[in-house]
């Protein structure tokens, strides 16, 4: 998608809009400016052309408390007697943050989970906050989330699930009308991410994916794609990009499956295996549930599930998340596992098998290097975040701060008072639950939402590459148009992965 993310105009809608503050950077003596070559001018003038800031919002106040803005966000909603239809496929410890942002902008009708557990405690859930709304609306439990997508009153799901399931509760949730939020990462494999991509141009239903950083965070990451594409660090010349890194564990028991849980329809497209759970102290180890980010077989490890957010951005801001665009070339300059690996895959079945730690470089066509590791603490001093460095300076941004030399230079030379909404397609974000309102207004305007699953498929293939470059052992030549591994048939085959019978991702 372009800077503007596809034209997203969404300045007349029924939602109220604020103009939210950015706290005034502070100082810092952690980064500053560099000495560095110059690229090509032809960058340079791409950043300028696609020039934002936040600056000026730095001194601006808050119309009203976030609060206030949420209350009235759904007062108007309500009043307007036209809040969509809502269905909640996957209701675990994410779905309790989501579920109920969703509320603000619509009703639920129906929630859906194979853990009964779940599903029961997300029908009190919804039950509690509506009625306090006066919100008056059967909510149907569901083990089977064909049951909601076969609804014709529901015109919305959201879909928190695990990994492994997002893509094809997806393609279907589209292919039967449904417009969707879903949680990042969006997708087990690159393969995945293109049959996303297919089904949303043929259907043209409004997608956006749970990438919170490019809506929230107190907009600090707006704030640091505005600096790059203003070329307040000069030419992008290196992006260092930290995500921590997986757990390890001894071999976790076999257990029986809890009363409730469908284990056989949770495991979905991947193999059947014994279910898995034990304690280490107080630490909980699982196949199943929250844990399940720290099997392969299931997710990506911390290379999609931090990844999803920081990969994002870094792309995002340098304009590397467009159709045909993307890394060149992975080198896994090191990587080390809690398992040992034959042809890619784990040996051992009985623990968590993704990364502890790993430093992938990431080169892109223009020269820029992106270098992913669980930790820059050593070298750069820090352990979560983005740092841009280029010809002219650097800065780190991550869900606490953002610090450098060019940030301290907003105070004395502010950029345009618009860079925000320029970023944002053309409107200031929501003042509160801003990522979940943007996806409601693009439902009711028929746009491409903040997150797309367009730009996403671009950042997360840099993330699943990585991951395939790591396991392998061995550096990939990718070409970013074709979508292709370069010379190498083993790994070119580790873009899809075979599912099991009765849960394969069709389009």
């Amino acid at each position: 998608m372009t800077l503007g993310n596809g034209g997203n105009d969404v300045t007349n809608n029924r939602f109220l809009r604020f103009l939210p503050v950015i706290p005034p950077p502070q100082p810092t003596n952690l980064v500053g400016s560099l000495a560095l070559s110059h690229r090509k001018s032809d960058r340079r003038q791409f950043l300028k052309n696609s020039a934002a800031t936040v600056a000026a919002a730095a001194s601006t106040p808050y119309i009203f408390s976030g609060q206030n803005a949420l209350a009235a966000d759904e007062q108007k909603a309500k009043e307007s007697n036209d809040r969509p239809i809502v269905g909640c496929i996957g209701t675990g410890s994410r779905w309790n943050a989501v579920g109920p942002n969703a509320m603000r902008l619509g009703d639920v009708v129906a929630v859906c989970d194979v853990d009964a557990n779940h599903a029961a405690g997300a029908k009190k859930k919804v039950t509690d906050i509506q009625s306090k709304k006066g919100v008056d609306r059967q909510v149907d439990v569901y083990e089977d989330y064909q049951k909601i997508l076969d609804r014709k009153d529901i015109e919305i799901v959201t879909i928190v699930t695990t990994d492994h399931w997002h893509s094809k509760i997806a393609i279907e949730a589209m292919k039967a009308g449904k417009d969707v939020y879903c949680e990042k990462p969006l997708t087990l494999t690159i393969d995945e991410g293109k049959k996303i991509c297919q089904v949303a141009k043929e259907t043209g239903r409004v997608f956006q994916v749970g990438t919170q950083q490019r809506s929230e965070m107190g907009l600090r990451f707006l704030q640091a794609v505005a600096l790059v594409r203003d070329g307040r660090i000069g030419e992008v010349e290196n992006i260092a990009v930290a995500i921590g890194g997986a757990p390890a564990c001894k071999s976790i028991p076999v257990v029986d499956v809890p009363k409730g849980l469908n284990w056989e329809k949770w495991l979905g497209q991947a193999p059947l295996v014994d279910y898995r759970w034990g304690k280490s102290g107080n630490t909980v180890n699982t196949r199943c549930h929250y844990e399940f980010r720290w099997w392969y077989e299931y997710s990506g490890g911390k290379l999609t599930d931090w990844g999803a957010h920081h990969v994002d951005i870094a792309q995002w801001a340098i304009g590397q998340s467009e159709d045909g665009m993307g890394p060149t070339s992975i080198e896994p300059l090191y990587a080390e596992h809690p398992v040992d690996f034959k042809d890619g895959m784990p040996v051992q079945d009985d623990r968590y098998n993704t990364a502890t730690k790993f430093h992938v470089k990431a080169t892109f066509g223009d020269g820029v290097v992106m270098d992913i590791k669980n930790s820059h603490q050593d070298e750069l001093g820090f352990d979560n975040g983005i740092m841009f460095m280029g010809t002219e300076g650097r800065f780190l941004v991550n869900r606490g701060k953002i610090v450098g030399a060019p940030v301290d230079a907003l105070k004395d030379n502010p950029l345009p008072e618009d860079a925000i909404a320029k970023i944002y397609g053309g409107s200031m974000p929501a003042n509160g639950n801003a990522h979940m309102t943007n996806f409601f207004e693009c439902v009711k305007t028929r746009k491409q939402p903040i997150s797309d699953v367009f730009t996403h498929h671009r950042a997360l293939t840099t993330c699943h590459l990585s991951n395939i470059a790591i396991r392998l052992n061995r550096s990939l030549k990718w070409d970013p148009k074709t979508e292709q591994i370069l010379g190498d048939d083993q790994a070119n085959a580790m873009q899809s992965r075979n599912a099991r019978k009765g849960y394969e991702v069709t389009v």
